[in-house]
């Protein structure tokens, strides 16, 4: 995987089953479309889904639905992992790292109320790249020196810059936390240009706010309802990675 940090890195083994979409270019660094679905029970279509979602260009696609048993989750993980072999893209796991660990995911998200990174990192033992979701300054600035400590966080998240029915109770945080993201990893030596630590905006992000999202210093992001809720999902991922190309500066 292309991901640049200190020990964990050389702990972990490459060319591994664990590892067999991370080495390539759809790796940590040159991804810009994550996409985060549920189980789509209502539709009965996933396999069908995330394959064309991979197809229309998203990088990441995460699995995440409370609903489902670990069973479930650990079938619809080997269906996820089937299609991001065929395209070369990475797949992630939410929360629990023993489904993480099982599935063999390359992946692997937690939140600011789940299991701690450095235990995280000690259960995964260096087989996944780890993502951590930040909600305020101070824990984008705890992101930017987890990645650089010892439990080396591999990417984080910044937001919901707009309030989300996929996130209910949570307060939007907007765009000015977006800037700070990005003016914070400049600051450190983690800003794009200097291959640092990848993060991601997230929350409420459309083909309609999508540019205002890169103007505010984002340069990749994560969605939901923009893909899972479109008729042709391949067409609506090619259209934001468009929309991420246009706004750039």
């Amino acid at each position: 995987m292309n991901v640049s940090h200190p020990p964990a890195a050389a702990s972990r083994p490459s060319g591994t089953d664990a590892f067999i979409n991370a080495e390539g270019s759809a790796g940590l660094h040159s991804a810009r479309l994550y996409l985060c679905t549920d189980a789509r029970r209502s539709r009965g279509d996933f396999e069908q889904f995330v394959d064309a979602a991979f197809a229309g260009g998203v990088d990441i696609i995460q699995l995440r639905d409370k609903s489902i048993e670990a069973a479930e989750e650990l079938e619809l993980l080997a269906i996820l992992k089937e299609a991001a072999v065929r395209h070369g893209r990475l797949w992630a796991v939410n929360d629990r790292a023993d489904i993480a660990v099982l599935s063999g995911a390359p992946v692997f998200h937690i939140g600011q109320k789940d299991l701690p990174l450095k235990a995280a990192r000690t259960l995964l033992n260096g087989n996944a790249a780890i993502g951590l979701s930040s909600h305020s300054p101070e824990q984008v600035d705890a992101a930017l020196a987890a990645a650089a400590g010892p439990a080396a966080l591999d990417y984080f998240c910044v937001g919901p810059l707009w309030a989300t029915p996929t996130k209910p109770g949570r307060a939007a945080v907007g765009l000015d936390l977006v800037t700070y993201a990005a003016a914070a990893s400049a600051a450190q030596g983690q800003g794009e240009s200097d291959g640092g630590v990848p993060w991601f905006a997230i929350g409420g992000i459309d083909h309609d706010n999508v540019e205002q999202v890169v103007e505010a210093g984002a340069s990749r992001i994560v969605v939901v309802r923009a893909i899972t809720e479109a008729d042709d999902p391949a067409a609506a991922a090619a259209s934001l990675l468009d929309a991420l190309d246009a706004a750039r500066p």
